[in-house]
């Protein structure tokens, strides 16, 4: 390893130290040390679970289930039953829901970062201020991002467009970058990589093209590229976990990577953290060496 990727592990060390016991909520130590991916953090990488995950789970057991993964963050789902016949949607206008899953994400001391991926308009930036949210992924049309960038401003809440795979509109992270050019700095890309490779797209090529406007990540690892592929445990299928990680070393990106695990639905979990674990260690080694 070179001088200056040792010099830089040892920022990225520092300031995701800092990071750790730095965020908007108050977890306790004792919690951090049980459930956060102790070299991951201190890279400034928080690693959550997208809650569509468990989309055949009501959110409670949703954030159970993140909890169980050695996770503390997530994103949260609109299409999900709170713990009965309400649905996550309906608290974006309703405050007695926003303070249940408020309590419900406090029970297992699950922090949200996020929301999506939905619409950005205005109440769902009312929605991401009261639930503490860093950001919004969405994927809003052409003809809205301007006022997107505005409302990031105006709520100090990142916007982060998702590539869903083609056809649809942010599929190709060269789009992104064409329409980012008009948006303020808040508006940056929700970088998923399975979705990626499922349109047969690198995700280390668009990782490298997007250098500075990631917000965030939906992080997968597929058995292939192109149509049909599934979701593995980070780490052992085809997206080659450890060069994506080792670019954004590179980058010093610090931020959030949600695990949106789109198989094995029923009992997704240990995949889930399994796939924590190898992130962990290759964190592990990045500032070992």
């Amino acid at each position: 390893m070179t001088k200056n990727r040792r010099d830089l592990l040892k920022f990225a060390a520092l300031g995701g130290a800092a990071l750790a016991l730095g965020t908007g909520n108050t977890v306790s130590a004792q919690n951090t040390c049980e459930k956060t991916p102790p070299w991951a953090e201190l890279m400034g990488w928080r690693f959550g679970c997208q809650l569509y995950s468990f989309n055949r789970f009501t959110f409670r057991e949703a954030v159970e289930k993140t909890a169980q993964t050695g996770a503390r963050y997530c994103e949260i789902f609109l299409g999900q039953r709170i713990d009965d016949s309400k649905n996550t949607g309906h608290a974006v206008g309703d405050k007695s829901l926003r303070k249940l899953m408020k309590t419900i994400l406090a029970d297992y001391g699950i922090i949200p970062l996020s929301v999506g991926v939905c619409g950005a308009g205005r109440d769902v930036f009312d929605f991401a201020a009261e639930m503490g949210l860093y950001a919004i992924s969405t994927e809003e049309g052409f003809d809205k991002l301007q006022e997107v960038s505005k409302l990031t401003e105006e709520y100090r809440i990142n916007a982060a467009l998702h590539n869903h795979p083609k056809p649809s509109i942010y599929w190709d992270y060269k789009i992104v970058l064409e329409r980012l050019k008009d948006c303020g700095p808040r508006v940056g890309a929700c970088a998923d990589t399975g979705h990626w490779m499922r349109s047969d797209i690198n995700p280390v090529e668009a990782i490298k093209a997007l250098k500075g406007r990631i917000i965030q990540f939906h992080f997968k690892d597929l058995n292939k590229f192109g149509g049909g592929a599934h979701d593995l445990p980070w780490g052992t299928g085809q997206a080659d976990v450890p060069a994506i990680l080792a670019e954004l070393a590179d980058q010093r990106f610090s931020g959030p990577f949600f695990a949106e695990y789109e198989h094995n639905w029923d009992n997704n979990a240990p995949d889930i953290a399994k796939g924590i674990a190898f992130v962990n260690e290759v964190a592990r080694k990045m500032i070992a060496e």
